[in-house]
């Protein structure tokens, strides 16, 4: 893809699409032991002589009238999994409804305004990491978030985009083409908007090698070069705001994963996807073990609850 122009059409029989998923090329789990190993080396330790905010302060870009649960999802995550500080830029009508559900929270009533660009890059400064959509909605002066996305670019940090961002990917896929601390999130249905014909490993190599993580059955991860399957069990319930609590994991691990990469203390593989599955690994764990207590009546707060216990036994034994 060129431009703005669309990555796929709607229109491809879902036959063909369903065929090439499942041909698929997926490493062995060795690999994915390999880079869950390498997890749990990009863990910042814990020291009383650090200030607030070195290990990870993160921005969500999303949050409107119609969607507020998505972004507080992703912020809450963010904080739980081990970020310091967690800002939400939404619009004026979710901002106090967003601040009710957790004080924790710092949030950025600017998404609406006539300046949301400068507003938010004002900040950019102070962000390790930028997660892009949840709750964002599909309102046309939404889409000027691609603005922000391009000033997040320039200044060299992480982007994750879910949810109604990866639309915004869809009309506009330049947007984060080539990037190499980009990642992206979809589901079923968002991978099918985005390619209804090619496989995981060919969308990542059409979007210049950046990393894709596939939603699924099992998760698949391709950089451009690979695919690693992610095959920490779940369950089979699916709430809705569990891919938010995916991508709110992603932009903090994805700060930590580069953070180590440049400090040398992870090498060969490509942080995005060490990130990338560590966030699949821990929201697919959370499911599960929240499923064994609430089981049918499991929502993503129950999940959230369990990120803590998780996260220790998964990365930091």
């Amino acid at each position: 893809p060129h431009g703005g122009a669309p990555l796929a059409s709607r229109g491809q029989p879902a036959g063909v699409f369903e065929r090439r998923y499942s041909l698929a090329p997926t490493s062995d789990g060795g690999m994915e032991e390999h880079i869950l190993s390498l997890v749990k080396k990009i863990v910042p330790p814990l020291s009383g002589h650090k200030h607030k905010g070195q290990d990870g302060r993160i921005g969500i870009i999303g949050g409107c009238q119609d969607y507020t649960g998505a972004p507080y999802f992703a912020a809450i995550s963010a904080l739980k999994v081990g970020a310091d500080l967690s800002h939400v830029f939404c619009t004026k009508d979710a901002a106090a409804v967003i601040k009710s559900y957790s004080p924790e929270l710092i949030v950025h009533p600017v998404l609406d305004s006539p300046n949301a660009v400068e507003e938010i890059e004002k900040w950019l400064p102070r962000l390790h990491s930028l997660v892009v959509g949840p709750g964002l909605g599909r309102e046309d002066f939404l889409l000027k978030t691609a603005k922000v996305i391009e000033k997040s670019k320039a200044r060299d940090i992480p982007i994750v985009i879910d949810a109604d961002g990866l639309w915004l990917v869809t009309k506009q896929p330049s947007v984060i083409q080539g990037y190499q601390k980009g990642i992206i999130t979809p589901n079923f249905m968002e991978f099918t908007r985005l390619d209804t014909f090619h496989g995981v490993l060919q969308l990542s190599e059409t979007m210049g090698n950046i990393t894709v993580l596939l939603k699924g059955e099992k998760d698949l991860i391709a950089d451009g070069s690979t695919v690693v399957t992610c095959s920490t069990e779940g369950s089979g319930r699916r709430c809705g705001g569990q891919g938010d609590l995916l991508s709110g994991s992603a932009g903090v691990l994805a700060h930590w994963a580069h953070t180590a990469s440049q400090a040398g203390l992870i090498t060969g593989v490509n942080p995005s996807m060490v990130a990338a599955m560590g966030a699949s690994s821990l929201t697919r764990q959370c499911n599960k073990q929240a499923f064994q207590q609430h089981g049918r009546s499991t929502t993503t707060s129950d999940m959230i609850h369990e990120i803590g216990p998780v996260f220790k036994n998964l990365f930091e034994r």
